[in-house]
């Protein structure tokens, strides 16, 4: 909340952090974070939060309009936390993640590359094949659903059909399931607090709700509502999902890329450049997708994934040649080693420093790092240095209007002695880039974000904020 004595200052937007703010210069000299501001923007701001080195500000007044600023097509975009970059035209937003990449990789991986052009996503708006919204039951009977509020993640925005962010038959579902639930939500479980996921497939929409009591009967509202052709409830945290009412069609919680068509073009360059290896490993494999594609290209692949259920789904698919792992890449890489190939898929964390260690104690020819998060891409190539050149970047957008972006990096090998404690010795010194904070997001030197300044919002946890949506 804005102090009552809050200052106002008028600033000149000069670039953007990976986590959607402008930022901008403080006339103390100061560094500010400002959403729903873009470079080149002049703007009176009043200051929110105050801190030694930086600040974050509330957009008052936009007194001068980047030429890159657009009209954000979502009438709540101002104050909903689902999406950042609505107010920037496509072309300049895809400019801006390229930068993020290799902005990230320059600083925290201590990686000299050129910045990636990002292939942008076939569809800008109504992409999202997946959503996670919030429903609270408020005093009264009153219910508000929705995405939780930018900056301000205790309120929940009422979202009723405004979204440019899912697939069309989502948003369709979503309203009749809002006019369909009855007063105070009287046709979910009971339950303060829900998570609420909505889910394309191919036959329709599955609706997974996450918390409430169990056994209460979802048939009234699978009726009610078309197109909707299953519920499942996950009554609470690690919890399988059961299926509730309507047709089961696998579990609603298989991986499954939100953006089916950037995630194509995706999938058709990381087989590009995998090339075609004797032995492999698909490390974080999920269903085995990558997996059974080399495999059927004549490669002998090792499949490694954690979950249970994905592992069930990779076996039933298998060609000859896959054998998939159940377990963590970190307990079981060393042992599926030696690889001409590893393909890395990590979650937005990177890999763990065992996998790290094992990479560098017996070297595969190629390394492919498919990364969701710059910043955790760039610790990870640090990490690898010296045993592993960058031999190819590429970037996609599979999350148009965030500040989310996709990464492809190819590493070569190039030898080298490794120390035992996991650096590479180059010139009889250990290179130590990439630090981890304790909740496994990554310490950016100093706490400087790509665009060289700290940022709140989180430079290298991008979820935080706007991607309940993924």
């Amino acid at each position: 909340m804005i102090e009552p004595t809050a200052p106002t200052e008028h600033v000149t937007v000069r670039a953007l952090s990976s986590s959607g703010a402008g930022v901008a210069d403080l006339p103390d000299g100061r560094v500010v974070f400002v959403h729903n501001t873009a470079p080149g923007d002049e703007a009176d701001v009043q200051v929110e939060k105050s801190r030694p080195r930086w600040a974050t500000a509330t957009l008052t007044r936009l007194t001068t309009a980047a030429p890159q600023r657009v009209e954000p097509p979502c009438p709540l975009f101002e104050t909903c936390g689902g999406c950042t970059l609505q107010h920037i035209a496509y072309d300049d937003q895809l400019a801006w993640k390229g930068r993020f990449v290799s902005d990230a990789l320059a600083r925290i991986g201590d990686v000299d590359t050129a910045t990636p052009d990002v292939v942008p996503s076939p569809l800008p708006f109504f992409y999202r094949n997946r959503i996670t919204l919030t429903l609270r039951r408020l005093r009264n009977g009153r219910v508000v659903a929705g995405f939780h509020a930018l900056g301000r993640a205790g309120h929940i925005v009422d979202m009723v059909y405004e979204c440019r962010l899912p697939e069309r038959p989502i948003i369709a579902v979503w309203k009749k399931l809002r006019e369909a639930w009855e007063p105070g939500a009287r046709l979910l479980p009971p339950g303060g607090r829900l998570r609420l996921q909505l889910r394309a497939e191919s036959d329709g929409v599955v609706l997974l709700v996450e918390g409430g009591r169990e056994g209460w009967d979802g048939r009234p509202l699978l009726d009610a509502v078309e197109g909707l052709t299953a519920i499942w409830q996950s009554t609470g945290t690690g919890t399988p999902p059961v299926l509730v009412s309507g047709t089961d069609s696998g579990s609603p919680r298989a991986f499954r890329q939100v953006n089916d068509s950037a995630a194509a073009l995706l999938r058709a360059h990381v087989l590009d450049v995998v090339g075609q290896p004797t032995r492999a490993i698909d490390a974080y494999c999920g269903t085995g997708d990558y997996g059974r594609a080399l495999a059927a290209a004549g490669a002998a692949v090792v499949g490694i994934e954690l979950d249970a259920t994905a592992c069930e789904l990779a076996r039933a698919e298998s060609p000859p040649g896959l054998d998939i792992v159940q377990g963590s890449v970190e307990d079981h890489l060393a042992s599926a080693l030696p690889a001409d190939l590893v393909l890395l898929n990590p979650p937005r964390t990177g890999v763990d420093q065992g996998v790290v260690g094992a990479l560098l104690a017996r070297p595969a020819a190629t390394v492919v790092y498919v990364s969701c998060d710059p910043a955790t891409l760039a610790r990870d190539l640090g990490r690898l240095a010296g045993a592993y050149r960058l031999d190819d970047l590429a970037a996609f957008d599979l999350f148009p209007q965030t500040a989310h972006v996709e990464s492809v990096a190819v590493l070569r090998a190039v030898g080298g002695e490794v120390e035992a404690n996991g650096g590479i010795a180059v010139d009889g010194e250990v290179e130590a880039n990439g630090r981890v904070a304790a909740d496994g997001t990554t310490a950016l030197e100093d706490g400087v974000d790509a665009t060289g300044a700290v940022d709140p919002d989180g430079a290298v946890e991008l979820s935080s904020e706007k991607e309940e949506a993924s």
